[in-house]
């Protein structure tokens, strides 16, 4: 294996681990009782504080240019796919657990392959073994979806009794919440999947037309701040909700801000770049399965069935659209490899000279001289 292969694995599993972390502590900050939108804010805030300096200090020239048009798309990117996105999945954990949410995540490839078919920015082709795989994959996933929402099963006792984060654990685990409550986080976790897709291909096209990355990363941390801020003035009017203390809470806002919005982000676009997204989204059930463990050992929450079960298949519908676009992009290069040899050969025949048309002047020209004798160099070349 290489340098670049053991990095690239290196940093897919540390990145996966700090999701893990990021999950983990936003679950025990609400369990304890802080504000899911004041939360949110701080983590965006925190971000923002991070990136913009480095912006203003590398990008400042560029940051100029920015049209009026650009500004308001990457407004509107980041009200759908950072402010709506982390609210709804937030809540969602809230309402269900560690566990659930991080299970969801694995649906997020499916959930973006189903909205870019609709916008017909991917086609299916059902004949081939790729498309039956992508097909397969959703399938898969929609199933998992639902047994988690409507299934409990029998509850798997925690790892630790003697959890790290003792107060309130375990309140919003699948035992002491109401079913109603678990079925509307599920869903809100699927409602918070389809936001970031949508996001991310939006952002896509805005990249597209706008290829500067960081400038894109720098103003939807910073929209996403104010509008977070607006959110939580608006839902929380207590301002003994907005203090941090020296708690899980405090600890939950730096983590997310700095590790998540400042270092992930960044080993996941290097990674990205060296191993290619296929790569790097093969990884996404390690998360869920570190989470597994933490959530029970950290927060005390109860394992039931069904969220394994359910995660089981959406890690398996995952692996099934992962495949098909593997295959995909397999027979895409094949093809281009192909059109490219078909044309060298081509141009090769259209260069090869014609023997006959090149021998036809120098034959006259020797049976002329023949006749005439009246060039020795042209008898010798004959």
């Amino acid at each position: 294996m290489d340098t670049t292969s053991k990095k690239a694995y290196m940093i897919a599993i540390v990145v996966q681990m700090i999701y893990t972390g990021s999950t983990v502590l936003a679950k025990a900050a609400f369990n304890d009782g802080m504000s899911i939108f004041v939360f949110i804010f701080y983590r965006q805030a925190t971000g923002s504080l991070l990136l913009l300096p480095l912006a203003l200090l590398f990008q400042r020239k560029n940051m100029r240019s920015m049209p009026m048009m650009l500004l308001l798309k990457l407004f509107l990117c980041a009200l759908f796919g950072n402010t709506l996105n982390l609210n709804l999945y937030n809540v969602s954990l809230k309402l269900t657990s560690a566990t659930l949410v991080t299970a969801g995540r694995n649906a997020m490839p499916v959930v973006t392959l189903c909205l870019a078919l609709l916008l017909r920015m991917e086609v299916v082709d059902l004949r081939s073994s790729s498309g039956i795989a992508k097909v397969s994959g959703s399938a898969l996933c929609i199933s998992g979806v639902m047994v988690m929402a409507f299934y409990a099963g029998p509850g798997l006792s925690p790892v630790n009794h003697h959890r790290v984060f003792a107060a309130h654990a375990g309140t919003g685990s699948h035992a002491t919440t109401s079913k109603a409550a678990w079925i509307a986080g599920t869903f809100l976790m699927v409602l918070s999947n389809i936001s970031w897709s949508l996001s991310t291909i939006w952002q896509a096209r805005i990249l597209r037309d706008f290829p500067n990355r960081m400038l894109v990363a720098v103003s939807l941390c910073v929209f996403s701040a104010l509008q977070s801020l607006v959110i939580a003035a608006v839902a929380e009017r207590d301002i003994s909700r907005w203090k941090l203390r020296l708690d899980v809470g405090l600890l939950a806002v730096a983590y997310t801000g700095f590790l998540v919005t400042g270092l992930t982000y960044y080993l996941q676009a290097w990674c990205v770049e060296m191993k290619g997204p296929v790569f790097f989204a093969a990884w996404l059930p390690l998360c869920y399965i570190f989470t597994i463990f933490c959530s029970s050992f950290f927060l005390g929450e109860i394992v039931h069935l069904g969220s394994i079960l359910g995660g089981i298949l959406l890690i398996g519908g995952l692996y099934g659209v992962l495949l098909g676009k593997s295959k995909e992009s397999r027979f895409a290069s094949r093809s281009e490899m192909n059109t490219i040899d078909g044309g060298q050969d081509e141009q090769q025949e259209h260069k090869k000279p014609d023997t006959h048309e090149v021998a036809k002047p120098a034959e006259i020209q020797c049976e002329q001289s023949r006749c005439d004798g009246s060039s020795k160099q042209l008898d010798q070349m004959c």
